[in-house]
C-alpha cells in the first residue's frame, strides 16, 4: 500500500502543466526524446560517462494514467496527482542499468534488476502543432515487481517510495490510505496493447540474432492477455521522470519567439516575485529567457 511522503493538495501543479498538457492533446502520438548516461566504454575516455538518446513513449503522469476502455487491470482510486512524466521499458534495455549507474548513492548497477536508480535524465518534446518544444531535466526512478511485498524493503524500493511520494500531491483524501504502488504498476502494464505487453517476452534486447534464447518463451511478435505473464511481468518496468527544471520554447511566431525556464524550488517557497525577472510561482521558479 501507500508509503508514500506527499504534500499537501493546496500547493497546486506545475506552472507549467496546464500548458504542457493542452500541446500534448494536440500532438498525433507523444513521442519525445528521451536522454540517459552510459559509463564510457575506453578507459581512458576523459569522461566517465556518455550520452544515450532513443525516441520513447509518454505513458502519462505519475499516479494519473490515462483512461483506457480496454485496460482490464485494477485501478486505484485517483486520490494523488504529480507533474512527474512516466515511460514503460523492459529491465534488460540499457537504459535500467544506466539509471542506476549515474545515480547519486540510490541504487547502483548491481541493484538494477529491482526498483530505485535516480541518475540524470533529460527529456525533449517537439510539439510541432503548437510550434514548441519542451525539455525537462532531472532524475529518474525505476519501478519494479519488488515495489510491495513481503519482509523488509530495499534500500531502492525506499528511495522510489520516497524521491516519487514527495512530489504526488494529495487531491482527495479518501482512498489514500488503500493506494497502491504495485497496483498502478499493473494498470500501467494492462494499458498497453497485446502486442506491446508481448514484447516483454523477446529474446533479449542487443543480443546478437545467431544466439538461440535459453527460454522457450521468448519470441518476436507474441500477444498477451494475461495481466501476470510470470515473463513479461519479470520484464516490464514503469520509469518515471521528476522534473527539477522545465524549458519552453515558443516558436509559433518566428520574430516574436519566447523561452521561459521553471526550476524547481520546493514547497517551502510561496507566489511572490523574487526579482531579477524571477517570479516564484507555488513551487516553480519562472523565469523568460532570450530564445
Amino acid at each position: 500500500m501507500s508509503t508514500a511522503s506527499t504534500t499537501p493538495s493546496s500547493i497546486g501543479p506545475a506552472p507549467w502543466r496546464p500548458i504542457f498538457l493542452t500541446h500534448l492533446s494536440k500532438m498525433d502520438s507523444p513521442e519525445f526524446v528521451f536522454t540517459s548516461l552510459h559509463p564510457a566504454k575506453d578507459p581512458n575516455s576523459p569522461v566517465p560517462y556518455v550520452p544515450r538518446a532513443r525516441t520513447c513513449i509518454l505513458r502519462g503522469l505519475w499516479a494519473e494514467l490515462p483512461e483506457n476502455k480496454h485496460n482490464k487491470a485494477p485501478r486505484n482510486e485517483m486520490v494523488y496527482e504529480s507533474d512527474l512524466l512516466t515511460i514503460t521499458t523492459d529491465v534488460r534495455m540499457a537504459k535500467v542499468p544506466e539509471i542506476f549507474a549515474s545515480g547519486q548513492g540510490h541504487g547502483d548497477v548491481s541493484q538494477s534488476k529491482g526498483s530505485g536508480g535516480g541518475g540524470p535524465v533529460e527529456a525533449v518534446f517537439w510539439a510541432k502543432e503548437a510550434m514548441t518544444q519542451w525539455r525537462f531535466r532531472g532524475e529518474a526512478y525505476v519501478v519494479g515487481p519488488d515495489i510491495e511485498g513481503e519482509g523488509d524493503e530495499s534500500s531502492g524500493v525506499r528511495t522510489v517510495k520516497s524521491k516519487i511520494g514527495a512530489r504526488m500531491r494529495v487531491v482527495k483524501e479518501k482512498g489514500k490510505d488503500s493506494w497502491s504502488w504495485a497496483t498502478e504498476l499493473t494498470a500501467h502494464f494492462g494499458n498497453l496493447s497485446p502486442g506491446m505487453r508481448g514484447s516483454f517476452k523477446n529474446p533479449e534486447p542487443g543480443s546478437p540474432v545467431s544466439k538461440v534464447p535459453e527460454d522457450s518463451r521468448l519470441s518476436l511478435g507474441q500477444q498477451v492477455n494475461d495481466l501476470h505473464d510470470e515473463v513479461c511481468r519479470k520484464n516490464f518496468r514503469v520509469v518515471i521522470i521528476r522534473p527539477d527544471e522545465v524549458e519552453q520554447v515558443d516558436l509559433s511566431v518566428p520574430d516574436k519567439a519566447r523561452r521561459w525556464r521553471f526550476t524547481y524550488v520546493g514547497p517551502e517557497a510561496q507566489s511572490r516575485e523574487s526579482g531579477n525577472g524571477e517570479e516564484i510561482l507555488g513551487e516553480w521558479k519562472k523565469e523568460e529567457l532570450w530564445p
